[in-house]
This record gives C-alpha cells, structure tokens and sequence, in this order.
C-alpha cells in the first residue's frame, strides 16, 4: 500500500511539474507573438515611411528636371566628342594619379530624355544619364545591381565653349574610395 501510495504521490508530484513546465512554455509562445506583432507594426510604419520619402524625392526631383533641364541637345553639342580624361586625386588602388583615359563621348537623346553614351574602340562602355543647364552639363551613372563591381559616376561639365568642354569626373568606388578625373572633350578634326 506504502509503494501505491508513494507512486501515487510522485505520480501528481511530476504530473504537476509538467503542467508547470507546459505553461511557462504557452506564457513563453505568448510573449514571443506579442514581440512578433509588434515588430510587424514597426515594420509597417517603416515601409510605409520609406514609400512616402521615396514618394516626396521623386516629385522633388521631377519638379526640379522639369525647371532646369531640356530634353534634346542643343545642336552645336550633338554628336560625337572626343575626351581625354587625367587622373588628378585617388584613394582608390585601380586609379592611379596621372592616369590617362581616351575615350568617346557621344551626346544623343530620344523620347525618355538625354543621354551621353561612352564610347571605346565604337563599343559602348557607359550611358550617362544627363541634365543640360544654360552653363553647365551634368551627367551621372551608378552600375546596376547585378555588377561585381559597385561605381558610382558623376560628371560636371561647367567650362562650355564651341569647341572644347571641360570639367571634372567623380568615380566612387565599392569601398566608398573617390578618384577625380578633369575631363577635356574636342571635336574631332574633319578630314
């Protein structure tokens, strides 16, 4: 009777330390979703936040394209340019100081807006996206994401003549490195 009744005991004794164990776990499951939903409501308002920045840059952007840039070049730019390109600052290690780059610069535009399209040996290498004020050209280029290498390219053209244009390109690198390039464009001389 003794071994019946102590079973008995240990018995209630550890069926009462699972239901103990069972409901730590249901508080515990609790608590989580509780923590899961209030994540997915910060993470709502986040996306929610981002859309609407994105949303107030792009009318900010479009509103400024439409003040400030045209949508065709202007006759004496069109065509195709040659540019010589000198490496004046760098932090970068494929951009060396004195480097020299010769390449074509070819200003076109269709019904999207106006484009320069980089030229080597007549093989595409880059199509800058461009915006044309009274006295200066702005042209930028970011590769996609696909690329093994991340660069970012800003070109100001601020020195504009009938002949010759100059400025500076800004070439920012996958690890945030910068190189500066002063760009030269002539056209070509007629044979």
């Amino acid at each position: 009777m003794k071994k019946i009744s102590l079973l008995l005991i240990l018995t209630g004794i550890f069926i009462s330390c699972e239901n103990k164990k069972e409901l730590e776990l249901q508080n515990r499951e609790k608590a989580i979703i509780l923590k899961e939903e209030q994540f997915a409501e910060k993470e709502a308002d986040y996306q929610s936040l981002l859309l609407m920045r994105d949303s107030i840059l792009s009318q900010k952007h479009s509103e400024e394209d439409k003040k400030v840039s045209v949508k065709e070049w202007p006759e004496n730019l069109r065509g195709i340019w040659n540019s010589k390109m000198l490496c004046r600052e760098s932090n970068c290690n494929q951009y060396v100081i004195g480097d020299q780059r010769n390449e074509s610069w070819q200003f076109v535009s269709d019904s999207t807006g106006i484009y320069t399209n980089v030229l080597n040996n007549t093989k595409l290498v880059r199509v800058f996206k461009a915006k044309y004020m009274e006295d200066k050209i702005m042209l930028e280029f970011s590769s996609d994401s696909l690329s093994k290498n991340k660069v970012k390219m800003n070109v100001v053209l601020d020195d504009i003549k009938s002949n010759v244009i100059k400025g500076t390109q800004t070439i920012t690198g996958q690890d945030n490195c910068t190189a500066r390039f002063s760009v030269e464009l002539t056209l070509p001389q007629k044979k």
